[in-house]
């Protein structure tokens, strides 16, 4: 509604009432909706009213129809409207400036967003609330096209603006969401001092309860994300431990507090609802790192279905992106806990989610080649494995998953035995005494582990229990229990095939136990088969020999079932994919056309 000393006209408001009414209707009655709009037009409306229509007519063309030239001559004539030197009247050009710099984006158009952008930046420093949000939006663009440089020093300055606005709440979320990027970029000189000064502003900053509990979560979230980069999954835990309690707190709170006096502190970080779902995702990302994988699987549950309500009332874009990452960790769960073809069906879950937004695929293609790499490790397809790494290694910069991939990918080209120069050229970049590419604690001790298992394929069993016990001393460290009981399984099938069984049944025995609290079915396949009879037996324990070889048939029974129910999918066929988006149908499968010699 236009606002105006003068009482609006009594036609407008009709108008207006009848176009809400349409537009508010279940359905939506949306053609109804625009003839009420256009009809103002009829009667000569002042400037103000004339401005204001474009805007409404714009942003309801954009939003419900797919009538985008119409769209964008409204929004357009709303902006460049000369009704905005009317002092009341600024708010409709810097909203139709931020509406159709998103409608240029959403047309790939956006070298013609920034302009616009800008130049309501540029006039808005008289208007608080718009000028702050005008910058997060520029950030925001900027931050999608990789330019983080740019978008560092816009909410650079947006901060240097809300402090002198007198706002610290809104100079915290800058500067917290400058610190988001830098984490990004890896720039860990500029974010310790950051964050330091984030928690002294969000610690002392007295005022609204929610907004005070979000800048903690936002904060919270950061520290935490950075933990779990480096791979530090133990040192984590008071700080995920407060982000719980945060969360907790926050759903106490009552949604309708007073608003701020301060207009350029009129924002919220995120709904209630999407920081519970993101404090879910986090601890996911903990417990996968740490291989408690059934609590991983308790809180993905919870996460996705909270997921699919919001996502009945609410298109927000950053809900499928929270719901791909849960996929993504809950795959790696079920790879690990044997159940692979419930695995194949989120992987093709994503895929559909992938092709319903481009920018998605975009950020999450990578990621999706690397769990079809994983599940062609788990069923034995190497070859396919390896193309699936090679595509994803093509389409990221991010080191953290660039070094996850190549790790996996050296112990394909070890289990084919093969590839040595392919392999020596992998090891190589990957050195985790020399020049490791990434701080990951986490991942620098999955390099020792790679080393040890090429030492131990090569016979070369000492030097493969000194990368082997590097391993062990870094995951017991930090908590790396999947990292341990591989380690701790591989350093017993060594002292087994050296003839030291007493040794060797130290190793296997825990790994086991560790095995099945994660719970891991390949480690404890593999100690069942160490443990059965040629351990226990050279050990002098008939009984356990026995019990030993009954829990291997059941691990083998019960991994070649999934296997085979894996392999039969139509969705198997996604194992021959590597370029461009991801199919849309699959063709039913025979049966597995994979060897199962791998498992029993």
């Amino acid at each position: 509604m236009a606002a105006s000393t003068e009482a609006p006209e009594p036609w407008y408001l009709a108008l207006l009432g009848f176009a809400e009414h349409f537009r508010t209707s279940s359905p939506p009655k949306i053609r109804l909706c625009v003839h009420c709009l256009q009809a103002v037009f009829q009667f000569k409306p002042p400037p103000r009213v004339e401005a204001r229509t474009h805007l409404q007519l714009g942003s309801v063309l954009y939003r419900h129809t797919k009538n985008s030239e119409l769209a964008q001559s409204h929004l357009e004539k709303a902006f460049l409207h000369d009704s905005h030197q009317i002092s009341q009247f600024e708010d409709v050009k810097f909203e139709a400036a931020s509406i159709l710099s998103e409608f240029y984006c959403q047309q790939n158009l956006v070298d013609s967003a920034k302009p616009v952008l800008r130049k309501a930046i540029q006039i808005s420093q008289q208007t608080p609330y718009w000028h702050c949000r005008l910058l997060f939006q520029l950030a925001q663009l900027h931050a999608l096209e990789k330019d983080l440089v740019s978008a560092c020093d816009l909410l650079g300055v947006g901060a240097e603006y809300a402090r002198v606005m007198g706002s610290e709440y809104t100079r915290a979320l800058f500067l917290l969401s400058k610190g988001m990027l830098l984490l990004m970029e890896r720039k860990l000189s500029e974010v310790h001092p950051l964050l330091t000064l984030c928690g002294t502003i969000v610690e002392n900053w007295q005022g609204n309860p929610i907004q005070k509990e979000s800048l903690r979560v936002f904060f919270l979230v950061l520290q935490v994300t950075h933990y779990l980069d480096a791979g530090q999954v133990k040192s984590v835990k008071p700080c995920l431990k407060q982000l719980q309690q945060c969360i907790q707190t926050i759903s106490t709170l009552h949604d309708d507090e007073i608003l701020p006096t301060n207009p350029a502190a009129l924002f919220h970080w995120l709904p209630k609802e999407h920081m519970c779902v993101l404090v879910y995702l986090v601890t996911v990302m903990h417990s996968m790192q740490a291989g408690y994988l059934e609590k991983a699987q308790k809180y993905t549950d919870k996460a996705l279905m909270q997921l699919e309500k919001l996502k009945m009332l609410d298109s927000s874009p950053i809900l499928s992106t929270f719901q791909v990452i849960l996929l993504e960790h809950i795959i790696m769960c079920r790879l690990v806990t044997g159940h692979k073809a419930t695995a194949l069906q989120e992987i093709s879950q994503v895929c559909q989610l992938c092709q319903q937004s481009p920018r998605l695929f975009t950020n999450h293609a990578a990621q999706l080649h690397t769990l079809l790499g994983l599940y062609c490790i788990s069923v034995n397809c190497m070859d396919n494995a390896e193309a699936q790494f090679t595509a994803a290694l093509q389409m990221t910069t991010h080191q953290e998953l660039w070094t996850f991939i190549v790790t996996n990918l050296a112990s394909v080209y070890i289990r084919e035995g093969n590839r040595h120069q392919e392999l020596y050229s992998l090891l190589e970049r990957i050195n985790p005494d020399h020049n490791f590419p990434v701080s990951s604690h986490c991942l620098r001790a999955a390099a020792f582990y790679i080393r040890g298992l090429l030492s131990f394929f090569q016979g070369r069993y000492n030097e493969a229990k000194r990368f082997l016990r590097e391993t062990l001393k870094m995951s017991n460290a930090e908590d790396l229990n999947r990292l341990t009981a591989c380690s701790l399984v591989l350093l017993g099938h060594i002292f087994f095939v050296l003839g030291n069984h007493r040794e060797s049944n130290n190793m296997v025995v825990p790994a086991m136990q560790l095995a099945s609290k994660i719970p891991d079915m390949s480690v404890q396949l593999w100690s069942s088969a160490l443990l059965k009879a040629d351990l226990n037996k050279a050990c002098g324990n008939t009984m356990d020999a026995h019990e030993a070889a009954q829990m291997h048939q059941n691990f083998s029974q019960q991994l070649l079932q999934d296997h085979i129910a894996a392999c039969s999918l139509p969705e198997h066929n996604l194992i021959s994919w590597t370029d461009g988006l991801p199919p849309v149908q699959f063709q039913p499968q025979n049966g597995p056309a994979t060897s199962l010699a791998s498992l029993l």
